[in-house]
């Protein structure tokens, strides 16, 4: 039967969002831990953000690199083996992680953690393979449920099993990860017939060459402007976070842990259960603003959290930041063939990866300097442009602010909102599904 039977289809949907459980299970695992394996080894709070930032840059660089060759592949290869691949990948570098005696170990983990880990750009692609252009919101809503689901239970695991030591969860990753690729070499089946495939073609494989696709229309370009935004707005968790809950809220791993998986719990609901019903009714470009300005409010309300209740209580409206991708997602998918959604997926990666390489090296930065002395040099400055000593002292303490990162990330998801409201505005204007 084809996979566009609804029986088979549901099958195919359970295997790819399992598949995708463990996956991000094994990536959740060693979120509270790697921050604090770097500090161990640099000795020093306010250096490990920054390092951790540089860390997390390299991860995308990887990504930016590899994603639109592994969408490539998939297209012409299939979307089964390249999972099969990363999975495997993931696997073997989290024992190469954990086996780390240096950072210069580390960083190399990192680098081959972007390659493998670029499967996530297949997983979208065989979505929607075997999703119609109407209901691929849902879907891409689907799995995000899934990720959070990872996100649940990895960072809960991985913030116990850091209590018995920081390289304990990399073991662990890496048997979580070598369950997803034997789960998927006897269960998961082939999304992409031979007749749709697309011959790999280095012009569209290298990072350039696949966000060329990205200039097709101006929408198309306008909505990877809001991807780029969106994802450098996040990575000020991924740069910032279990190091600024350690310093304001003396959080240690399982406290970072349990947080994380609330906020997975929370993912869950909104992608899992709301974005069907939401963008059924107010569409997909209402659905997907009203997830960034639920985003904005948020983020700005973590910064400013002066107790870990309060930060806690942040994190609701944040939630709804899980409306604004699958909506982005699907309005995308839209303005492409079913041979080039591989390449899309690829290029969205591209896009998300240049982000997640500028947006850690940035946050890392800001929060470096906002907990340490790095803003005195402002002072002087200010004073010797004949700034009043005291108003000059009153903009760098308003600014020397832990929380000062992630009130930048809310201006960046604001934008994202406003540029997000008039392309998709015009898109809808002059919407053409392509078959």
């Amino acid at each position: 039967m084809s996979l566009h039977h609804p029986k088979v289809r549901r099958a195919a949907i359970a295997f790819i969002l399992v598949t995708a459980v463990l996956d991000i299970v094994a990536m959740g695992i060693v979120i509270p831990v790697l921050p604090h394996l770097i500090e161990e080894f640099v000795g020093s709070n306010a250096r490990a953000g920054l390092l951790n930032g540089v860390f997390v840059a390299l991860w995308a660089g990887m990504q930016f690199l590899a994603s639109p060759v592994i969408g490539s592949l998939s297209d012409q290869y299939g979307r089964r083996p390249v999972i099969l691949i990363s999975c495997a990948g993931l696997a073997a570098d989290y024992v190469l992680m954990a086996l780390a005696p240096s950072l210069w170990w580390l960083a190399v983990g990192r680098l081959i953690a972007g390659v493998t880990s670029s499967s996530f750009t297949t997983i979208y692609a065989y979505m929607a393979d075997i999703t119609e252009p109407d209901k691929r919101a849902r879907a891409y809503g689907l799995i995000g449920a899934a990720f959070s689901g990872g996100f649940v239970l990895g960072p809960v695991l991985g913030g116990f099993l850091g209590e018995f030591g920081p390289r304990v969860p990399f073991w662990v990753a890496a048997f979580m990860s070598g369950v997803a690729f034997l789960y998927g070499l006897f269960i998961l089946p082939e999304s992409l017939a031979v007749e749709k495939r697309m011959k790999f073609s280095w012009r569209r494989a290298n990072p350039i060459g696949a966000m060329i696709l990205l200039k097709r229309h101006a929408e198309l370009t306008g909505l990877a402007v809001v991807n780029f935004l969106l994802y450098f707005a996040h990575h000020v968790f991924s740069a910032v976070f279990v190091l600024y809950a350690g310093l304001r809220y003396d959080w240690g791993p399982w406290q970072v842990g349990m947080l994380l998986a609330l906020v997975g719990v929370l993912d869950m609901i909104v992608q899992g259960v709301l974005v069907g019903p939401v963008s059924k009714k107010l569409g997909d470009r209402m659905t997907m603003i009203l997830g960034l300005c639920g985003g904005t409010v948020g983020i700005a309300l973590m910064g400013w959290a002066p107790t870990g209740v309060a930060f806690i209580i942040a994190m609701l409206p944040n939630a709804l930041w899980g409306l604004a991708m699958p909506t982005l997602q699907s309005l995308m998918t839209r303005r492409v063939s079913e041979s080039e959604q591989g390449q899309l997926q690829g290029a969205n990666m591209s896009v998300a990866s240049i982000a997640g390489v500028a947006s850690p090296l940035f946050f890392g930065w800001v929060y470096s300097v906002s907990v340490g002395e790095g803003f005195g040099p402002v002072r002087t400055w200010l004073s010797g442009v004949g700034i009043d000593s005291t108003l000059a002292s009153v903009v760098v303490d308003a600014i020397s602010t832990p929380g000062l990162a992630f009130y930048l990330a809310a201006v960046v998801l604001a934008l994202a909102a406003l540029i997000g409201w008039i392309t998709a505005r015009r898109a809808e204007r002059d919407e053409v599904t392509l078959v």
